[in-house]
């Protein structure tokens, strides 16, 4: 029995230390219905945010009215979505220092780039060309199941963490370390 209630406690001590791993607060309610938020972590000491617009699928499809493949996009809605981190960041083969800066990203059927722009403070259209800090593939794979409302997320691992968006049957992903 003890057993038992200690195996149970660590499960759900495991789970609440797992939600409390990303906080997300709403920003504003967007001016085109697409709520924004901050969502915040650490991973590995480094304090990381995005800021960002979660525009709703609203029957639309990701790599055709949305997301366009081809296309730099502003992955959200309206403001461009700012990444903050207090360490440097390795994504790739791409350093981005401590501080803040933009993220876009370039969708296409079987990969997808993450952009990340030294521009910042900025709406999210137009790309703003030739202030690239760099560009990373993305891994894309499918959804366990259709996620309506854009998502972009942190997974912790044990060489730094996941930055992972998702919309659609679409989750685009890319792997980084910390320092």
């Amino acid at each position: 029995m003890r057993r038992t209630l200690f195996a149970i406690w660590v499960g759900m001590v495991a789970f609440a230390v797992a939600l409390g791993a990303q906080k997300t607060t709403q920003v504003h309610p967007g001016k085109g219905g697409s709520p924004h938020v901050r969502s915040e972590w650490t991973i590995h000491g480094a304090n990381i945010s995005i800021e960002y617009g979660r525009p709703f699928l609203k029957g639309r499809s990701v790599g055709k009215e949305v997301a366009p493949f081809g296309q730099p996009w502003r992955t959200g809605a309206d403001e461009a979505t700012t990444l903050k981190t207090d360490k440097p960041l390795k994504f790739g083969t791409l350093s981005v220092p401590a501080g803040t800066c933009t993220l876009y990203t370039l969708p296409g059927e079987s990969e997808w780039q993450l952009i990340v722009s030294t521009r910042t403070g900025q709406w999210g259209i137009p790309y703003p060309e030739g202030q690239d800090l760099g560009r990373v593939p993305m891994k894309v794979t499918k959804t366990g199941s259709p996620v309506e409302q854009l998502t972009i997320s942190i997974d912790e691992t044990a060489g730094g963490g996941n930055l992972r968006v998702e919309w659609g049957t679409t989750s685009a992903s890319v792997p980084f370390t910390v320092g």
